[in-house]
């Protein structure tokens, strides 16, 4: 074993490449691969590995492919999958991707990108499904006039435990990492690039407090400019958690630093110094006032005529 991570750490890319360009010997070269995962961050395992701890009930291999282990590991679409103690692998290198789409399925096992639209885990519960998605169609309907063109829906979501929202791309084109890859390449045409990119799908948490929150404000104050304000925030927070890359970062940080303002709302007792600072300031303006007055009630006007000197030859 210990060999063969040494011979994988040297030609394992040349494996990879293999199913990109090798599609006869695909039942050759699948066996050898080797990918971190959800429950083997450390060491790599082999879609062997992999098959044989999955359960029952699992119907595909799931994937993530991200630009690094760490961004793996704290991506919002995997929550569901690890609350369910499903195993997903981790795809961190340039080539990984584009190597597990080749190959499609391995023992009868579809590859399936948990990035992607449309995500089934095989025990859904289709009534109580059904009967959020009724509740919530009306914020996902205002959710969506508030976006426009951003979005191509947005739907409540399947995979999210933890976070309000995520953004999934469409079952057809581009990853939010094979986007970013693409925009990397030096030769890369910008048509290809907007033909490619994937649609983009806005899922949200219906049992968030921030979405239960939006959702109140759709039904009472569906014109509420902090209401748009946070739903235009939200969406650029899923943009960048969800591994795509904001059109304008300086926009961006300064929504984020506005709703700071509103957030903080002068805690910790700045307002209190300030207002405190404010009426000492008034204060010493008062009382300069009062001494200036007084000053100028104690000065004698002296009449020119009375101004006499003791060299003048008219006295």
């Amino acid at each position: 074993m210990q060999d063969y991570n040494k011979f994988w750490e040297n030609f394992g890319k040349y494996l990879k490449l293999g199913c990109v360009e090798d599609s006869g010997n695909h039942k050759r070269i699948t066996p050898l691969l080797r990918f971190n995962s959800s429950k083997s961050e450390e060491e790599l395992i082999s879609l062997d590995d992999y098959v044989e701890n999955m359960g029952e009930n699992q119907k595909a291999i799931y994937y993530l492919a991200t630009d690094s282990l760490r961004s793996a590991k704290t991506a919002p679409f995997l929550e569901k999958l690890l609350q369910k103690d499903i195993e997903v692998l981790y795809l961190i290198e340039p080539i990984d991707e584009v190597a597990v789409q080749n190959l499609q399925t391995y023992k009868e096992k579809k590859f399936v990108d948990v990035s992607k639209e449309d995500l089934e885990l095989g025990d859904e519960d289709e009534v109580k499904d059904r009967q959020t998605k009724q509740e919530y169609i009306l914020l996902c309907d205002w959710i969506k006039q508030q976006l426009g063109e951003k979005v191509a829906k947005v739907q409540v979501s399947k995979r999210l435990s933890s976070s309000p929202c995520v953004l999934v791309s469409g079952k057809f084109g581009w990853s939010a990492n094979m986007e970013r890859l693409m925009k990397a390449q030096t030769l890369g045409d910008t048509t290809t690039l907007e033909f490619m990119r994937g649609r983009r799908i806005l899922e949200i948490n219906p049992d968030h407090p921030i979405v239960k929150d939006l959702r109140a404000a759709c039904k009472n104050a569906p014109d509420s400019t902090d209401a748009k304000k946070a739903v235009d925030l939200l969406y650029d927070t899923a943009l960048v958690s969800s591994g795509f890359s904001p059109d304008s970062p300086a926009e961006l940080g300064n929504k984020i630093y506005e709703m700071m303002t509103l957030a903080l709302g002068g805690r910790w007792g700045r307002i209190e110094e300030e207002e405190e600072s404010d009426v000492n300031s008034s204060e010493s303006d008062d009382a300069s006032a009062a001494a200036l007055e007084e000053d100028d009630s104690n000065v004698q006007v002296v009449e020119p005529s009375e101004v006499r000197t003791e060299s003048d030859p008219w006295q």
